[in-house]
Parts: structure tokens; C-alpha cells; sequence
């Protein structure tokens, strides 16, 4: 029996500068004010801030641990009693991140997972659709659409570069306002695009 079967699952989901980081360390802070066990994880591919840390493109930021792949983020937890894991960058971590935190939510701890939903190129991005799925709490949020100011669901590259396949996680798709604008379906693409 887990020693707390009201343990979930939640996802923070969304596109890029929609505040997925800025939500997971609001609800790390709530967890840290009441006295909760928690951890806070990242994907070691995510080196735009301070190794050990997560931080928000607001200006947030809390410690943080780094690890490079599913293995190592269940030997951090280890046999541990944490109330609540925080995972940012989730997308990094590939389908393998889905059985791992069904388990882990299963021995009694929250897990809150943030990551890119949809991939640069408008494409599902693993494993944040199946986990989803799988959530008690599923939070998806916007960004602001870069060329007319709406609601933003998804994120474009705006640089000349080109990445082989948007859907595999490599260090090349680590940036931010330099790389990427949040965009409208309306203006995501070349569908109706004006130069930004």
C-alpha cells in the first residue's frame, strides 16, 4: 500500500514562454510552505541557466538537480519518502519518463511534470501527450502570440538552421527568445505569417 494513495499524477503543459517553469515552481514553493519532502529535477539538456537550477523566463528560478536521462532521475529519488517530484523540461526525458513516474506516483508521491506539449513544428511531443493521458490534473497553458498578441499554442523556430526531426530532443533545441516565438495557429507556420 503507498503511504499516500492521494498521491497524482499533474501535468503543466503547453508551448514555449506560456510559464510552464514559472507554475512548477509555484506549486514546489506551495509544497515547500507546508512542509512537504520535495524534490526538484531537470534534464541535464537544459543548459540556458546555472547548473542545479530551474528557472522561469520571468526571472524564477529554485534548485534544482540535473540528470541526463529516466535512470537517473529514479536513482535521485531512490527509496526516499519525497511528497512531491517536480520534473521541468520533461519533453527531454522521451517516452521512457511515462512508466517511470507511473511508479513512482504508485509508491505514494505527487509528481508534477512541465514540458513542451507540441513540438517547434506543430507536432505532438512525447512523452508530455501520454502523460497527460495518464494525469489526475492536466494544466495546459498559452503564450502570447509573438505577431498579433492572442492566445499562443504553439512555439516556431525563427532561426535559418535546420533540425532533422523536431520530435527528438537534442541540445540544439535548447533556447529562447533567440531561437523561438510563440505563435496563434493563425500565424504558426507559413499560413498567414508576417515577418516578426
Amino acid at each position: 500500500m503507498p503511504r499516500n494513495p492521494n498521491s497524482r499524477l499533474q501535468v503543466v503543459c503547453g508551448p514555449m514562454f506560456a510559464g510552464k517553469s514559472e507554475e512548477l515552481l509555484r506549486r514546489v514553493r506551495r509544497a515547500q510552505l507546508a512542509g512537504l519532502a520535495v524534490e526538484v529535477a531537470n534534464h541535464a539538456l537544459d543548459d540556458r541557466h546555472a547548473a542545479g537550477w530551474v528557472a522561469s523566463h520571468s526571472g524564477l528560478s529554485i534548485a534544482s538537480r540535473s540528470v541526463p536521462d529516466v535512470e537517473s532521475l529514479v536513482d535521485l529519488v531512490g527509496d526516499r519518502e519525497l511528497d512531491l517530484l517536480a520534473i521541468d523540461e520533461a519533453q527531454f526525458f522521451g517516452p521512457e519518463l511515462v512508466p517511470a513516474v507511473n511508479r513512482l506516483v504508485l509508491t505514494g508521491m505527487s509528481v508534477v511534470v512541465a514540458g513542451l506539449c507540441v513540438t517547434f513544428d506543430g507536432r505532438p511531443f512525447e512523452p508530455l501527450p501520454s502523460l497527460m493521458a495518464l494525469a489526475e490534473d492536466v494544466t495546459k497553458l498559452t503564450a502570447v502570440c509573438a505577431v498579433c498578441g492572442q492566445d499562443a499554442a504553439f512555439h516556431q523556430r525563427v532561426v535559418a538552421d535546420e533540425i532533422a526531426d523536431a520530435r527528438i530532443a537534442t541540445t540544439e533545441h535548447v533556447g529562447g527568445i533567440e531561437s523561438y516565438q510563440a505563435r496563434c495557429r493563425r500565424h504558426f507556420g507559413g499560413r498567414g505569417r508576417r515577418s516578426a
